[in-house]
């Protein structure tokens, strides 16, 4: 590690650092995909690590906004994560992440982000699982089957390239409803969500946008989702993002989704564990939950400012001795007094309420994880009967939180 520097990659380095992360993630992308990684690269904060002047590490991360209960916060969000075979097991990712750490604090972030490409590595670092998403199946060679009217306003179909201009105010106030959720610039949206071929899949075809909302007035909701047909296997709706304002209008696009023609399943990824159509889905043989996922990963790097920026449902007084091995201003016992009005959180010598990981308080804060839950499975201890239903209370959230943009 002593012969391991930290510092910015310029510009002129985002083609050797982009070689280091297709060399550990085993990735030979075709020229325009590189292109897209140079110019996603190039928006982001790029901390290398360099030996003798070769890069043997790189964390990058989005200049991103993410929302939390009651508002939005500064999140710089991890991407491109490497460090070369030949320097594993010697501290450089250990580097780079405090070297990250220490600028969202200065830069008055509280908080950090990631999705994970191995689980068991991020939670060393303090990150906890804050979203969690479903993989959900639907058999649609029969008419699905709801327990619901579906709303009856038109749909209609939109040209993908009017989609950011007519869905950001849209999705925009899903953030208000739901945390963990990204601000989306068009440029997210056109080069993210509305690309002509998928990376993962070339027989999908392009997006398509239905919307729902009589022409002229407010969008109530809308479907992004992909085909894809096939003589050996029914064809395919590959449903990216669907998003409505009432069950009513969930429902209408979900009929909409399983009643296009030459299709015989839709493939939901990425959608939100509390998603009302697991309740009024008339049959669950028909509507089947295949997978269950950790989401977005969260690090809390001021727990103190990520504590207070956030809203609360009740009222909670409780002594907090947290656990924080890479950042010791975190570490160590705090009384955490908030209510509806606001939070505070300082720092006490009382006997603590609860002990718990700074990961485990991170799956915690969007409000995603029960405290209590934390201490059925022996991660979270708690000294004082009756806090984990306290701080539960105080976390909850109308909504669970959900994250679908990946990064």
């Amino acid at each position: 590690m002593e012969s391991v520097q930290f510092r910015d990659i310029p510009e002129a380095g985002i083609d050797r650092a982009l070689s280091l992360s297709y060399l550990v993630f085993h990735e030979n992308p075709e020229d325009e995909k590189r292109k897209h990684h140079h110019d996603l690269l190039r928006g982001c904060t790029r901390i290398g690590a360099y030996e003798d002047g070769e890069l043997v590490g790189l964390v990058a991360a989005f200049p991103f906004t993410v929302s939390v209960p009651g508002g939005e916060l500064p999140c710089p969000c991890l991407t491109f994560v490497s460090v070369a075979p030949t320097h594993r097991r010697r501290g450089v990712l250990s580097g780079m992440l405090a070297e990250l750490f220490a600028r969202a604090a200065a830069d008055g972030a509280p908080i950090a982000s990631l999705w994970a490409s191995e689980d068991a590595i991020y939670g060393r670092f303090g990150f906890g699982p804050a979203t969690h998403g479903h993989t959900v199946e639907i058999d649609t060679r029969r008419p699905l089957a709801l327990r619901i009217a579906p709303d009856d306003r038109p749909l209609r179909l939109i040209d993908p390239s009017d989609a950011p201009d007519l869905l950001g105010g849209f999705y925009d106030g899903t953030r208000t409803e739901r945390a963990g959720r990204i601000a989306r610039a068009e440029s997210w949206w056109r080069e993210e969500w509305l690309v002509e071929e998928d990376e993962e899949d070339d027989e999908l075809s392009p997006p398509r946008v239905v919307v729902l909302g009589d022409p002229g007035g407010p969008v109530a909701g809308y479907a992004i989702y992909r085909t894809r047909t096939r003589d050996d296997a029914p064809g395919l709706v590959r449903l990216d993002e669907l998003e409505a304002d009432t069950p009513a209008v969930a429902a209408a696009l979900w009929r909409y989704l399983a009643s296009i023609d030459l299709t015989g399943l839709i493939r939901a990824w990425g959608r939100p564990v509390d998603d009302p159509l697991h309740l009024f889905a008339a049959d669950r043989d028909q509507v089947r939950v295949t997978g269950q996922f950790p989401a977005l990963w969260l690090r809390l790097v001021d727990v103190r400012g990520a504590l207070e920026s956030r809203s609360w449902a009740a009222p909670v007084d409780v002594v907090l001795d947290v656990r924080d091995d890479r950042l010791p201003a975190n570490e160590g016992r705090h009384r955490l007094t908030a209510s509806p009005e606001g939070c505070a959180y300082e720092r006490t010598e009382a006997p603590a309420d609860l002990t718990l990981d700074v990961r485990d308080l991170a799956a915690c804060y969007l409000g995603g994880t029960q405290v209590a839950a934390l201490v059925r499975a022996g991660l979270a201890t708690e000294h004082t009967p009756g806090t984990a239903a306290a701080l539960d209370a105080a976390l909850r959230t109308p909504l669970l939180p959900h994250t679908v943009d990946e990064f």
